[in-house]
């Protein structure tokens, strides 16, 4: 009975470790996040915006495992003054989504600027009144509407609630 009970216990015990080994909850720490395109300052309802567009089970998963607890309502509103569409001019061929909105769309929104920079993954840089850098987003697999629709929804140019 005792060795029963034993193995049991044992069993339970690493059925909880291989819970955590697999990330069940887990948080992602500021490096892991930022070279995943998150900087944490994501809201979590972001995510669920995020998964609205993107049907990336993993890139949805990734983002929740850095992003921040909504606190209020208020906060899930958070936009930007601006931001940089970044990505590796060699790589856009494998993004024609991406090639779409900067040469059919990118003039209706002036207050994006694309910036080209080596092996860099497309993604949305997001700047507060000031110019700074406040969030980073990958969109490698957005559709060009889902670019157009989350700038409109997050970009303000003058007015931005950026945390």
């Amino acid at each position: 009975m005792r060795t029963q009970t034993s193995a049991a216990l044992c069993s339970l015990v690493v059925l909880l470790l291989a819970g955590n080994a697999l990330g069940t909850g887990e948080r992602l720490g500021a490096k892991e996040c930022e070279d995943l395109g998150f900087t944490g300052l994501a809201l979590c309802s972001d995510c669920n915006t995020l998964a609205e567009y993107v049907k990336d089970e993993e890139l949805v998963s990734d983002c929740r495992k850095c992003c921040s607890e909504d606190s209020d309502d208020s906060i899930s509103k958070v936009t930007f003054s601006g931001a940089i569409l970044e990505v590796c001019m060699r790589k856009l061929v494998f993004y024609p989504e991406v090639v779409s909105f900067i040469e059919e769309e990118k003039d209706k929104f002036p207050y994006i600027k694309v910036q080209y920079a080596y092996a860099s993954p497309p993604k949305l840089i997001m700047l507060d009144s000031d110019g700074n850098h406040k969030e980073t987003i990958r969109i490698d697999n957005w559709k060009r509407e889902h670019i157009q629709q989350f700038l409109r929804e997050k970009v303000k140019p003058g007015g931005a609630s950026a945390i």
